[in-house]
Formats: C-alpha cells, structure tokens, sequence
C-alpha cells in the first residue's frame, strides 16, 4: 500500500478487516515498523476521533507523531496554479507539501468539502493537489467526497456483530440536522458496503440523492419505514442535498431515528460515525441503547488507522 484515499487503494476488503480485528489483541507488537519515523497529521478543519485515534495507532507502531492545524497554525495556503501571490494567500500548496515530505515519512491530510463549489469539492481539489506535491505516502483523513479511516472501521464493527447463518441487512438512513453537512461519510459507507456481499439499502428523502458514482447499484428506498424493515444494521447520518449543492431541502417527514422506528427491524445494531446531534438525529433513548454501536466504531477507527499504516510501513521497509 503507497497510499490511502478510497476502498480502492485496499486489494482486499475482507481480509484487512480480518487482520485489523486480529491487531487489536495486541496492538504494539509491530511497534519496530515505525521506529526513527516520523508521520505528520495535518488539519485544515476540525477533529476529535480521526486526530486521536490516527495519533494513537501512529504510537502503536513507533511512529513519532507531529500535528498541524494549518488554518490556525500555518501561513494561508493557495491552491491555484501559476497564481500570483499578492493578496491573501502566503504559501503556495506545492512548497508546503514539499516541505513536509521532508520532516515526515508519512503524511495525513483532512480537507473537507466546501460545498460550495461543487466541482472543486467533487474533484478532489485541495486532496489532490496536496497528494501530487507530496514526496511521501498520504492517507486521507477526511476529504471532500470520502472518509476511508472512518469507512474501514464501520466494516470492522459491522464484522465484529455479525447475525449468524444469514447475509446482514444493512441500511443507511439519512437523518435532519441544522446546518448543511458535506456527503463524506454517507459517500463512503456506501462505496465499501458496496464492495460487500450484504444487503445494502440507502434511505433518505427525495432530493437527497447522493453522487451515483459513490452509490452505484445500492438500492435506494424513499419510504424510511420500509427501508428498516428487517434491518441488522443502521447507520444514521445527515448529509445536503448534492443535486442543489450544499442546500438543506425542507422535509416535512419526521426522519430522526426513535425505538418506534425500529421496531421492524431485526433488534437492529445503530450505528454513527460521530459526533451526533442528539434528539435531532438520533434519540437519545436509541443512542444509550445496548444496540448502539457508536462508541465501538470510534474505538474501532485506531485499529482502522494502524492496520493502513503498518501496510504502508511494511510496503518501504
């Protein structure tokens, strides 16, 4: 592995999953791997769970860790090729993904979607640009269109709670929240649940379509009841509407997921990546519930990140 942006830069889905599951009985045994190296975590926007846990699984694995909150801490980047630098932008993209090839053997990068341009966001603009200039590995820590830390520990739970002797239903159901949220998340759980052998279905109200190149052939239920109908799992997230980019389309449906609205599902697991806006989308009496897998996933997203790391580690030994 050379890098980690997507399900794509994985060979194979079940196995790493398998290994990752095997890591967590004994985290540090691979701690030589990083030992003298250095990975730098860079943040143009917010983080609880990626930073920690990435910081975490780094240490794991003898990685010396070094963190940048490069809207606060670094000089404003510009992104644009041939720019003339005469205004508010200080350091040019490529000298500062240069720079950092050479203090880190590893870099992590979070940029999220503006979701206002939606071409910049849905090429992948700032990711991108930042990975060609890079001299070194880079792994995403939450991009404009895709979360793949976050993703890969989601199948880690979900194959940790498996039903026996049948094929998991798994739905994931679009939930209200107050302001305009990016696609990342719901993008990506679909792209890697797409590369399972479950039943996958998306649920959300009309207008709320995702990018089809993420989605492919999941199935895709408006009616939110029928859709849990005999579910295992449910992962609950917001996300705007990507037709009318970035817009929050009004919803007269009460969406939020209660117990009432599980109680056609098969004693269903739920599931969020976090943080939640409780009793917007989710109640609480289903978030403090036994089936409530949340805290889980975000134990999981160490392992998620150690077991990428060490591949890549082990791939420039």
């Amino acid at each position: 592995m050379k890098k980690f942006f997507s399900v794509n830069d994985i060979t194979d889905l079940h196995t790493i999953v398998k290994e990752a599951i095997t890591l967590k009985k004994t985290p540090q045994q691979n701690n030589h791997l990083g030992k003298g190296k250095t990975i730098g975590l860079v943040f143009l926007n917010s983080s609880l769970r990626t930073r920690l846990s990435t910081q975490k699984a780094a240490q794991n694995l003898g990685l010396h860790t070094i963190i940048l909150n490069a809207n606060q801490e670094a000089w404003t980047w510009e992104f644009e090729d041939g720019a003339i630098m005469n205004g508010n932008t200080v350091e040019h993209v490529k000298d500062a993904a240069n720079v950092l090839s050479q203090y880190c053997d590893i870099i992590g990068i979070r940029c999220f979607a503006s979701l206002t341009n939606k071409e910049e966001d849905i090429t992948e603009k700032v990711y991108t640009l930042f990975e060609k200039y890079a001299k070194v590995p880079v792994v995403s820590l939450g991009s404009a269109t895709l979360h793949p830390f976050q993703s890969l520990a989601d199948c880690i739970t979900i194959e940790e709670h498996l039903p026996k002797n049948k094929k998991p239903k798994v739905v994931l159901t679009w939930a209200p929240h107050i302001k305009a949220i990016p696609h990342a998340v719901g993008n990506s759980f679909a792209q890697w649940m797409n590369q399972t052998d479950y039943d996958f279905v998306i649920t959300h109200p009309v207008g709320y379509e995702l990018d089809t190149k993420f989605t492919q052939n999941a199935v895709i239920e408006y009616n939110q009841e029928k859709a849990l109908e005999n579910a295992d799992f449910v992962y609950v997230k917001n996300w705007s509407s990507f037709q009318d980019y970035g817009k929050v389309i009004p919803v007269e449906e009460d969406w939020m997921l209660t117990n009432d609205k599980l109680r056609g599902t098969n004693n269903a697991k739920i599931m969020h990546c976090l943080p939640v806006r409780r009793n917007v989308e989710i109640s609480d009496e289903v978030l403090d519930s036994e089936n409530s897998l949340v805290y889980q996933q975000a134990n999981n997203r160490t392992y998620a990140a150690q077991i990428v790391l060490q591949k890549i580690l082990e791939n420039h030994e």
